[in-house]
């Protein structure tokens, strides 16, 4: 449970970076995302999402 809560801070910190160095270009890519198909955005979260179980998985084991 740890490693869960650690994994979630890291991910709250790097997004807090991005946006305190980059807070224009930030802005520029979530409007931009409204130009993206629903398909193409469900295609590639789901590709991430197995990424990230197939790195977690190849670690825990």
């Amino acid at each position: 449970m740890n490693e869960l809560i650690i994994a979630f801070g890291l991910f709250l910190f790097i997004e807090g970076v991005l946006y305190a160095l980059f807070p224009s270009k930030m802005k520029n890519m979530l409007k931009k995302i409204d130009l993206i198909k629903d398909s193409q955005l469900r295609s590639g979260g789901l590709i991430f999402a197995l990424i990230g179980f197939f790195i977690i998985w190849y670690f825990i084991n």
